[in-house]
């Protein structure tokens, strides 16, 4: 966050030339229609000149990984005579090139660029506002602008935020001002003496009091000794604010929206304004556009626009191209036999196995369970072969009498549910087409029975202990009384010892009716087939999921899928992420591709490694020629092929 100061300090500009052509000036300026200009950052170009020619030898000694085999590559170049002789290279002193390859980083893609303003369109009455607009895929966006504004226009917005101040000062705050207070006195203390009175009373007197004598005689004297005229003339000053704000300040000063980086100035006296922008990456995007357009003004009159600059266009090289989107499979077995499982708790009266629809909740846990039966029955890829039903008691009781209790209660439930499948199954029934000796097909309707069977899972310990344990009610001391008592292995002296707790009562209210549960156990087979297993593959989704994340662009989240693989997509993910170490440990291990070796280019030449980075590059080229022109778009890789000349045919045919 930049101080205040500093961006004041950085929007006034005062511009040095004379004023006194400005007329003739802008004539020449739209006969000629000059404007600013867009150009590729000087000082990001030059820096990467100083990588390209700091690092730079004379030789570099490569080796073909697979063969073993060493040559020197000269950074040279042929002559007219076809001989190689060394390639010297002459920067240029002014870039004019209007692309440039920007890599991306964590998802992100910084554009640097130059707003390039020339001598001839400054002017100390006039301000500069200049407009960068940003095109991405189908969306554009403006930028923050770029002011310049010159010295006397500056002078004359001071002078009128001065006057407007001036203006400010004269409004009175305090409307007692207007009262004359010395006659009003005089007036108060010969007709209203008891008002007067308080004047020299210092005790506390209540607002309600004070009102009481302050009677219509002692407004209107207020108001006969107050300049009326003043006041209401302050009034209508205070009504015209901003009004006069406008009038005084017909051009404000700028202090929001305004992007203000390094400025320098060239030696042709051309305001350079470096300009920075970052932007998230997002599918499908290869290019980014940025045009430039800009106003000149003279206090609040717009007296020339400028035509929009050519556009300077930045390609995206993005790591996620090299993703590998071959679908992957898992090893998957599949079993002719299957089950399903859920529980409801059925409530009976006290003693008694027989069930009652409307009894307590059971009616809409039986019509849950019988909707469950209707799916198995119905599901297309299973038969339901049969069904056991299991019932649990709570501990009030012998054990001997719960566990008889318990069994028959879920003979009861599966006499109850086998009534209903019965019932089901003859109303519906199963269609079957078959087909006879002639070749006619018959329909043939079959009636399914479902083998049922029950037994008592006895009192239901273990889930009370569950539920002691997680019930928030019971206070910790009764949690340890619970666990004492648990030790017994004597069920019926164990329940028996419990009933003088003083956590009883609540147990058997609140958690008891919790452990007469019915478990059923659905046992069902895969329809069609015969064998108990069959092996076969099923999509891996997970991994997809993270192959489709790197496409999207969402590193981060594609790491987290793809971190157990520790394949070459996960590679890729690293990489992105500037994890380098981890991606060069599975890269290392992997078959030597062309994807793969121009991966490796990459790390080695972020690990300042030329010789392995060359050489794998030259390697990726060899194998698949579009490396060749990739290159290009990665800067590590950018660098290498400057700084060794490379991609000469020659050196790829050496390499293979």
């Amino acid at each position: 966050m930049r101080h205040p100061i500093e961006y004041l300090l950085i929007v006034l500009i005062p511009l040095i030339l004379p004023s006194c052509g400005s007329p003739k000036k802008l004539e020449k300026l739209k006969s000629s229609q000059v404007a600013a200009r867009l150009a590729l950052s000087r000082e990001e170009i030059l820096q990467e000149r100083k990588v390209i020619e700091g690092g730079r030898r004379d030789t570099i000694k490569v080796k073909d990984e697979s063969t073993g085999e060493e040559f020197f590559l000269m950074h040279a170049v042929k002559d007219d005579n076809g001989e190689m002789v060394a390639n010297e290279v002459i920067n240029a002193a002014i870039i004019t090139a209007r692309f440039r390859n920007v890599a991306e980083r964590h998802g992100r893609i910084d554009l640097q660029f130059e707003v390039i303003v020339p001598k001839e369109m400054q002017d100390s009455k006039w301000q500069l506002r200049f407009y960068p607009d940003m095109f991405v895929l189908e969306d554009s966006l403006r930028l923050e602008s770029v002011v310049i504004t010159g010295k006397d226009y500056r002078a004359e917005q001071l002078r009128g935020y001065d006057r407007y101040n001036r203006f400010l000062s004269s409004i009175v705050t305090d409307t007692s001002l207007f009262v004359n207070w010395r006659n009003l006195d005089i007036f108060i203390k010969r007709n209203i003496p008891q008002l007067y009175a308080f004047s020299t009373d210092t005790s506390f007197v209540s607002e309600e009091r004070f009102n009481s004598f302050l009677g219509a005689s002692a407004r209107e004297a207020l108001e006969h000794y107050t300049n009326m005229y003043a006041k209401r003339r302050n009034e209508w000053k205070r009504s015209r604010i901003g009004e006069m704000f406008r009038k005084y300040v017909t051009s404000p000063i700028i202090t929001e929206g305004i992007r203000l980086d390094t400025v320098m100035q060239d030696s042709n006296n051309d305001y350079v304004y470096q300009y920075t922008q970052s932007i998230q990456t997002r599918p499908k995007l290869r290019k980014v556009d940025v045009i430039l357009s800009g106003d000149i003004w003279e206090g609040a009159s717009k007296l020339y626009e400028m035509n929009r600059s050519e556009p300077l266009t930045f390609y995206v090289s993005s790591i996620s191209s090299f993703v590998d989107g071959s679908e992957k499979y898992l090893s998957s077995v599949i079993s002719r036999r299957s089950e399903a499982n859920t529980a409801c708790y059925v409530d009976f009266e006290q003693g008694s196995w027989e069930i009652k629809p409307n009894y307590g909740n059971n009616r809409t846990e039986m019509g849950r369970i019988c909707g469950n039966i209707r799916e198995l029955l119905e599901n297309e890829k299973y038969d339901l072969d049969s069904i056991v039903i299991a019932a649990s008691a709570s501990p009030e009781g012998t054990v001997s009498s719960n566990g008889e209790l318990s069994r028959k209660r879920a003979a009861s439930i599966a006499r109850y549910f086998d009534d209903y499948v019965r019932h089901y199954t003859d109303s519906v029934g199963t269609m079957t087409v078959t087909v006879d000796s002639k070749g006619r097909e018959r329909i043939v309707h079959e009636k399914r029975r479902i083998p049922f069977s029950s037994r008592s899972n006895g009192e239901n310990w273990d889930m009370l202990t569950f539920l002691v344990d997680t019930d928030s009610s019971l206070s910790a001391e009764n949690k340890r009384s619970f666990m004492r008592h648990m030790d017994n292995p004597d069920f019926d002296a164990r329940e028996q010892a419990m009933h003088g707790e003083p956590y009883y009562r609540y147990m058997r209210e609140q958690l008891y009716p919790r452990l007469r549960t019915v478990k059923f156990d659905f046992f069902l087979h895969r329809k069609g087939m015969i064998k108990d297993t069959v092996h076969t593959t099923v999509l891996d989704t997970v991994y997809m999921k993270g192959v489709q994340a790197i496409r999207d662009r969402e590193y981060e989240t594609a790491l987290e899928y793809l971190r157990p693989y520790k394949d070459y997509n996960t590679a890729i993910a690293y990489v992105a992420l500037d994890y380098n170490a981890s991606a060069m440990s599975i890269l290392s291990g992997l078959e030597r591709t062309p994807q793969v070796n121009y991966m490796l280019a990459l790390l080695y030449a972020r690990n300042d490694d030329d010789e392995k980075a060359v050489s794998h590059y030259l390697k990726a080229c060899s194998q698949d020629h579009s490396y060749v022109f990739r290159g290009n778009l990665d800067p590590e890789i950018f660098v290498l092929i400057q700084r060794y000349g490379l991609n000469r045919e020659d050196d790829i045919d050496d390499i293979t």
